[in-house]
């Protein structure tokens, strides 16, 4: 919900302010979707976003007043909305310098309605996703992978910029787990090699016996060590993971934390988790990218079927078609303080035997495309359906 709180200046009429404030704020919210608060901050911070409407000047006083109440509460962003009447900018400029003074973040929000209206679903947006990320449980089940030598992840960072925390869990506890878990036969009527649909119950019983971690560890979010179950237990978890992604809850591979992390961001922000894939072959002056990888969610894809995990040739692994059109590539770093976000193209979908299985080719800008040869954050990266880099911006 969005709520705007109010400070005006004795100075000005209260009767003709508030018929400009009313117009304003109906050219704002025009389906009058707010929880109007007037100048009673006594529940300042309880709302996903705070407005403080400054309707004229003056009031630049009254707002230092109230700031200590509104830091008490453990408010970190203020965001002063704005008309061009009765001096209202004036007094928000003077007001977010004060607060950068005091080494306080804000913004103030003034323009045409229209813009204001886009801008305020943006912040509403962000600040939704940052409420589900902060208290989130991370898994991180066995180590990173051994090749992933720059794909770590800093504990103390992921507390500080999202809120979440980062539960070590030893791959041994999985590994006791999935020969106590359920098994799925393949559904019949699907069409498998026949190999694959050997491997499909073993699939399964690596999903339930994660289920059981999740509940236990109560995760909002996990990375699995997956190669070890190659030798370990001689399936997969690819069909695993493209599951829990596809219910909301993101699961990267192979023990990649920013990647994970990347996941989660885009699951607060869009609802989708994405595609973890490895840039597969560039081509910079066409700006065209294949990406590649066995674990697509099923919720991304128009059609799929099974087929074995690339590099070992046994489990379960996705192939899967995603949907031509806009796509946004994103990465964060371990640390959060770095990210890459592009927008591009889906081209087409494709498939090479001497590839992970699914396969789709990307336009970005040239530029784009050069970074992933000069200061990539990391093999693996996003692809999320649709242009969304200004909420990864805004909220990073």
């Amino acid at each position: 919900m969005i709520a705007v709180y109010t400070i005006t200046s004795g100075l000005h009429d209260e009767a003709s302010v508030a018929q400009l404030s009313d117009a304003f704020l109906q050219a704002v919210f025009p389906t009058g979707e707010f929880d109007f608060r007037g100048a009673d901050f006594s529940d300042f911070g309880t709302h996903v976003l705070d407005l403080i409407y400054v309707r004229t000047g003056g009031a630049e006083g009254i707002f230092k007043g109230l700031l200590p109440e509104m830091l008490a509460k453990g408010t970190e962003r203020f965001y002063l909305l704005t008309s061009g009447k009765s001096n209202s900018l004036a007094a928000s400029l003077e007001i977010l310098s004060y607060l950068q003074q005091q080494g306080l973040k804000g913004e103030v929000l003034h323009g045409g309605a229209a813009y204001l209206q886009e801008r305020v679903q943006v912040l509403h947006t962000v600040e939704e996703a940052r409420r589900k990320l902060s208290g989130t449980r991370i898994g991180v089940i066995g180590e990173p992978s051994d090749w992933l030598i720059a794909s770590h992840a800093d504990p103390v960072a992921v507390q500080e910029k999202l809120g979440a925390r980062i539960v070590p869990i030893p791959m041994e506890e999985l590994l006791q787990e999935i020969p106590k878990a359920l098994q799925n036969n393949a559904p019949a009527e699907e069409k498998m090699l026949p190999h694959v649909r050997r491997a499909y119950p073993g699939a399964t019983q690596i999903y339930h016996a994660l289920e059981k971690l999740v509940e236990r560890h109560q995760l909002g979010a996990f990375t699995l060590r997956c190669f070890d179950l190659l030798t370990a237990v001689g399936n997969t978890g690819c069909l695993a993971l493209a599951s829990f992604n596809a219910d909301g809850i993101p699961a990267s591979c192979e023990g990649d934390v920013p990647a994970l992390l990347s996941m989660m961001i885009a699951q607060a922000l869009t609802g989708k988790t994405g595609f973890q894939a490895n840039p597969s072959r560039i081509d910079v002056e066409k700006g065209e990218l294949l990406f590649a990888h066995c674990t697509v969610p099923f919720n991304l894809v128009t059609d799929w079927q099974l087929d074995t995990h690339f590099e070992s040739g046994i489990g379960v692994g996705i192939h899967g078609n995603l949907p031509e059109g806009p796509v946004t590539v994103f990465k964060v770093s371990g640390k959060l303080d770095r990210f890459f976000a592009a927008e591009g193209e889906l081209l087409y979908n494709q498939y090479e035997d001497h590839l992970c299985r699914t396969q789709v080719v990307l336009q970005l800008a040239p530029q784009d495309a050069r970074y992933f040869l000069t200061s990539p954050i990391g093999n693996h990266h996003i692809i999320l359906p649709g242009h969304c880099k200004a909420l990864l911006e805004e909220l990073l």
